[in-house]
């Protein structure tokens, strides 16, 4: 009797809450365990009763993106408990510390953004192509970033942010390059305006925007437009598009007259 597979692991960073709690659970649904990363485990466990619900396996890692000397060892960890990663969705990020003028950007707030949303997220896409690279696999493999239409759409009230995400842009391209020979797809997903615990801060100011017009769609995003979307690419059907982004942000990013 031929032993039954493992279900495909997918590794998901900021897997808490918002976004990528439901990219989580979405992929639960698709067949997936989960080995959840983030900083601290306030609602962890919510995220994980979740993904478990769906009969899929949860385990969580408190990891500091930032860290990335310690990234090999979270990939050699996570791989010892959990199996061979199938799937790594780049999710977590952090805003700028404060919005203000592009002239008074201090070099902390652009140290903090740039080593965990673009240095970080290279380290560990690294760490873990490299963990691909070497053990193959009869699973679609997928890399998936999450960055944000402000890797076009250029926001001078907080730039740093606008510059770590254009980064997550090349990076999906370099890793798609290189990985292509080995079926591995790297793909970027660039949401819109989403209401999760990152924009309750100005949720008046995108409230009043989105009524004037902004997104053509005329509401909020959801974490589930994302996951949604996330899913679809890791899937496997859509291999061959590697190296492509989707936009997922109500035509907010379509130009118009």
């Amino acid at each position: 009797m031929t032993p039954r597979r493992a279900p495909p692991l997918a590794l998901v960073t900021g897997a808490r809450r918002g976004i990528g709690a439901s990219i989580a659970i979405e992929l639960a649904t698709r067949g997936f365990d989960l080995a959840l990363i983030d900083i601290d485990d306030d609602n962890a466990n919510e995220t994980m009763a979740a993904v478990e619900a769906h009969g899929a396996r949860a385990r969580f890692y408190r990891h500091d993106l930032a860290d990335s000397a310690a990234h090999r060892a979270l990939v050699e960890r996570i791989v010892s408990d959990c199996g061979p990663i199938t799937c790594l969705v780049n999710n977590a990020g952090v805003s700028a510390g404060q919005r203000g003028d592009l002239l008074e950007v201090d070099e902390q707030s652009y140290d903090r953004v740039v080593d965990i949303n673009m240095r970080g997220t290279f380290f560990l896409t690294q760490a873990v192509a490299r963990h691909m690279a070497a053990i193959g696999s009869e699973d679609s493999r997928s890399i998936v970033s999450v960055s944000s239409v402000s890797a076009e759409l250029a926001s001078t009230e907080r730039g740093e942010y606008c510059m770590s995400k254009a980064g997550l842009g090349m990076l999906t391209k370099l890793f798609a390059l290189r990985l292509a020979p080995l079926a591995i797809g790297v793909f970027e997903v660039r949401p819109g305006i989403i209401r999760t615990p990152m924009t309750e801060g100005v949720a008046a100011r995108y409230d009043e925007r989105i009524a004037g017009g902004i997104v053509p769609m005329k509401r909020w995003g959801a974490p589930q437009d994302v996951a949604s979307a996330v899913a679809a690419l890791v899937c496997g059907q859509m291999a061959f598009a590697t190296g492509s982004v989707l936009n997922v942000d109500g035509a907010l990013s379509v130009p118009r007259l």
